[in-house]
């Protein structure tokens, strides 16, 4: 497989690592329960992998000779390859009564976000900034 087409499969697993990630967040702001009933430390996880991906794409705009992309795709995969546990792990720890709201909301949410919402946060690609 060519570099090329090594950075466009990682250029879409993170937009979709992303848009999943922003759909949660935004699922969990409208569930009816207290901070303290959220592991709080896995979903400072789950900000911090988000925050990895972020990083990741505005990386893969960055000129070649500007990155070492060998560190960098193995750093951007091992955060890809922890997402599915810490998520799983922090749904597994959420109340009962709260997952059947959040699989519906999360599944709304998901499927109104573009493409272009997998870069918000990110310089030079933010759609809310320009």
């Amino acid at each position: 497989m060519s570099k090329s087409a090594i950075l466009a499969d990682l250029r879409g697993r993170l937009e979709q690592a992303r848009l999943d990630t922003r759909a949660l967040f935004r699922a969990l702001d409208r569930l009816d329960i207290t901070p303290q009933e959220m592991p709080q430390q896995l979903l400072h996880e789950l900000f911090e992998l988000d925050a990895d991906c972020a990083e990741a794409l505005w990386a893969l705009d960055q000129p070649p000779q500007a990155l070492n992309f060998k560190a960098m795709a193995r750093d951007t995969l091992a955060s890809l390859e922890d997402i599915p546990a810490v998520r799983a792990e922090f749904l597994a720890a959420l109340p009962r009564r709260s997952k059947a709201p959040l699989e519906k909301h999360e599944k709304e949410i998901r499927s109104g976000l573009t493409l272009a919402c997998a870069y918000l946060q990110v310089p030079g690609r933010d759609p809310e900034v320009g």
